[in-house]
């Protein structure tokens, strides 16, 4: 008998599960290819770091035009001060002219010639018209004053009036730069809160991670305000980060740099941007205790070097005054006091 083999006949559905098994393993190559960075927990934890960023770049913005608006503040209470001692100069000639034009009526009023004929002392009259001579160029010289503390008076006060739009002006950029890191910070605490408790202590390592090989021996301070300037620094350990706080009891990144050296005699201008400029640049390997380092292309954050591969610095909300390795971020520039 012979033998019967039945041929497995060849269908479009067994091609297509032959398909659907080429997309399936092909699928499942590419899960297999995906690192494991590329997480949701991840993606939130970018946001956050995009968002901190973001917001202390607003914050130092808000710092500027803060400082502008009291800069502008002082001025016109300069201004103020000076049109109002010019304003009682201008009344006090005013009535000293008036007190001189009342004794020429008094005394002029009565035709020259008749009145040293009709006079019973002629020397008397002479002394008199003398004097009076003497009040009319007098009261010229006065009139010539009052014309130009006028003009003065009238160019300050239009100087006043610009400086005071100014300052209107810069209040309202105060205001806008304000809601943009509210709404940031708000935001960044929102996704923040949406992490495990995990993932959260991850981003932070992730902040605070950083080399340090760039660096030379630390070294003493490089002066003796740059030492007290660290020894202040020290002192703000652990105190909370407010956005526009400069001290003491809280700060944001620069408010800490500009507090830190004002407890050693030297003023610093209120921003990170300005602050990168305030003394001589010189490269990271050179870097002493005291040295302000400055992050990022645009210099939105800055900390002060302590030495051993360490900054101190207000690094974000949440986040008190602390050391963090001096490579946490990119740094800009370093520059010595």
């Amino acid at each position: 008998m012979g033998s019967h083999r039945r041929t497995a006949p060849s269908s479009g559905s067994d091609r297509g599960a032959a398909v659907a098994l080429g997309l399936l393993s092909a699928a499942a190559t590419a899960l297999a290819a995906v690192p494991a960075a590329a997480t949701p927990y991840d993606v939130t934890r970018a946001e956050v770091d995009r968002l901190y960023r973001e917001a202390e770049k607003a914050t130092e913005a808000y710092n500027e035009a803060d400082e502008r608006a009291d800069g502008l503040r002082r001025q016109i209470a300069t201004a103020q001060d000076v049109i109002a001692r010019q304003q009682a100069r201008v009344n006090t000639m005013r009535e000293s002219l008036g007190s001189l034009a009342g004794a020429q009526y008094r005394s002029g009023g009565l035709d020259p010639t008749l009145a040293l004929l009709l006079s019973d002392d002629p020397e008397d009259y002479l002394e008199k018209a003398s004097v009076l001579d003497r009040i009319t160029v007098h009261q010229a010289a006065e009139l010539r004053r009052l014309r130009s503390t006028l003009r003065s008076l009238a160019q300050d006060r239009a100087e006043a009036a610009g400086k005071l739009g100014a300052l209107e002006r810069s209040r309202r950029a105060v205001a806008a730069h304000k809601r943009t890191v509210e709404r940031k910070l708000t935001e960044a605490r929102r996704l923040l809160d949406s992490l495990p408790a995990g993932e959260r202590a991850a981003w932070d390592r992730a902040t605070r991670s950083a080399r340090a090989d760039l660096l030379g021996p630390s070294g003493a301070p490089a002066s003796a305000r740059a030492a007290a300037a660290v020894a202040a620094a020290r002192s703000a350990l652990g105190r909370p980060y407010v956005w526009g706080a400069e001290g003491p009891h809280a700060f944001d990144c620069s408010g800490l740099i500009q507090w830190a050296y004002a407890q050693a005699g030297v003023a610093l201008p209120r921003t990170s941007q300005a602050q990168r400029y305030a003394g001589r640049r010189i490269p990271l390997s050179e870097a002493r205790p005291g040295d302000l380092v400055v992050y990022r292309s645009d210099a939105s954050h800055v900390g002060m070097y302590m030495g051993n591969g360490q900054v101190i610095h207000a690094p974000h909300p949440g986040a008190p005054v602390r050391y963090d390795p001096v490579g946490m971020m990119p740094v800009s520039s370093v520059t010595r006091i």
